[in-house]
């Protein structure tokens, strides 16, 4: 059953093939970089670069960066991080993401977190670097990544965390969604039940990894002193509810040594943003990357700061919810069973009646109510499904919702319009079998197949917010 809703999710959506290897990145003028390699988890050789101080001095810190979600990232996307922070001082080590063993919707935080510790351990041996002093640093996906690694290693010496979750990666990510949606001006069933019931039936069907992950106990676990940072418009990340979670976990395992930062006109990943957000500039926010030189070199001279937070306050506009697993009659298998009868019902109808006149047999009697149930029947089912699943693939603030009437988009509207035109046609169509005693068996088997697509459409549709105002 799993192979199989995954081959219909596979069917609507296209995969972007893992990144091609780069040549190492050219760094300016007064840093210097150095190729690395190191075994990540089940010995699988990572590729690196450490970006250095042309004029370093003995003994400095070192800081290895790991990346947010993405398969086979290269290191060139925290280049801009990399060269920033070692400007101020610091040995950096950024790598190319594994891809092997790592998909949309395959992947173990705690594998890249050995990925995470196999580089930290390079990073010590490198000439010039104080092993004392190797921290790790996370963004986004990274912020589970990098508290698991820390939690499990005395090696590294401190935790840079940039637009970190503390809350369980479905209910992040179906907020997340939900939020570039209003953002873009949607509001109704669409955003409400429609998006996260996909998100629940996703998970329920294996095809999102590790869904339910709670990062509490791991974050109590670490004793390393912590520099959390979030941009106030960070539209990943409920950046309102994350810190203060962060913070109880902390100090539950113990630990009164993290720094809290909020920054402004700063995004998901700290960097500068003109829109609230929506648009991320190339340049690092201002005073991020000296926020990071200055609270690694106290750090690394034995003198973490005592907890504390600053900034501006954050923006988050909406709540996060509860995305909990689905009941035995909503799960995957059900709605994959839903889907299969629905879209057989509905073109059952019309592909019996083509092959019949390809045989050169006598026409299949056809009336409008069975002609309009059948397409608009197959209409709003494919197409809904289809809708959904674009807006939620592309994050929702990147999709194009396209022209809206009242906080719906038009082609939500059309696709409802449509579902209840299927809806008078189911009962006009019932009429026509109920009329058709005397009709041949074949063809009541027919009719009867598609008013039983048109009653399971209702609750499917009330399900799916197809059928709510």
């Amino acid at each position: 059953m799993r192979r199989s809703l995954l081959a219909v999710v596979a069917a609507l959506c296209l995969f972007a093939a893992p990144a091609a290897a780069e040549p190492p990145p050219s760094v300016p003028a007064d840093l210097k970089a150095t190729e690395v390699s190191f075994r990540g988890d089940r010995g699988l050789a990572m590729h690196g670069t450490v970006l250095s101080p042309a004029a370093a001095k003995p003994g400095r810190p070192g800081i290895v960066l790991v990346h947010g979600a993405g398969t086979g990232t290269p290191r060139t996307k925290l280049l801009g991080e990399a060269v920033e922070f070692a400007r101020r001082g610091m040995s950096v080590l950024i790598y190319d993401k594994r891809s092997e063993d790592y998909s949309l919707f395959d992947r173990s935080y705690a594998q890249l977190a050995r990925d995470a510790l196999g580089a930290v351990a390079e990073l010590r041996t490198q000439p010039g670097v104080d092993p004392a002093k190797v921290g790790i640093w996370g963004l986004s996906e990274g912020g589970w990544v990098a508290p698991i690694a820390a939690s499990q290693s005395r090696d590294i010496a401190f935790v840079v965390l940039v637009g970190a979750n503390s809350q369980e990666p479905l209910r992040q990510q179906s907020w997340a969604v939900a939020a570039g949606m209003r953002k873009a001006g949607m509001a109704g069933p669409l955003v409400d039940r429609a998006e996260p019931n996909l998100y629940r039936t996703i998970a329920d069907g294996g095809l999102y990894p590790e869904p339910y992950y709670d990062p509490a106990p791991t974050i109590a676990a670490v004793r390393q002193p912590v520099l959390g940072i979030w941009g106030v418009h960070d539209l990943l990340t409920p950046s309102r509810e994350s810190p203060p979670r962060f913070a109880e976990a902390l100090e539950r395992g113990g630990n009164r040594h993290y720094t809290f930062r909020f920054l402004p006109d700063a995004d998901h990943a700290a960097h500068k943003t003109p829109d609230g957000g929506v648009t991320r500039l190339p340049e690092l926010a201002p005073g991020y990357a000296d926020l990071v030189g200055s609270w690694v070199r106290d750090v690394t001279a034995g003198d973490p700061p005592a907890a504390q937070t600053s900034g501006p306050a954050p923006v988050q506009e909406s709540p996060t919810f509860s995305v909990a697993p689905p009941a035995w009659w909503e799960s995957a298998p059900v709605q994959l069973v839903a889907l299969v009868l629905l879209v057989v019902a509905f073109a059952a109808y019309p592909v019996v009646a083509l092959v019949r006149r390809l045989r050169g047999g006598s026409r299949a009697p056809v009336t409008r109510a069975a002609r309009l149930l059948s397409a608009a029947g197959l209409t709003a089912v494919l197409g809904s499904f289809s809708y959904l699943f674009y807006l939620v693939m592309t994050g929702g603030k990147l999709s194009s919702p396209g022209p809206m009437l009242a906080g719906r988009p038009l082609v939500w509207l059309a696709l409802q319009a449509v579902a209840v035109a299927s809806l008078v046609a189911t009962v006009l169509t019932a009429r026509v079998w109920r009329r058709a005693s005397a009709a041949p068996r074949g063809e009541r088997v027919r009719l009867g197949l598609l008013l039983a697509g048109g009653l399971v459409l209702v609750p499917w549709g009330l399900y799916w917010g197809l059928l709510l105002p």
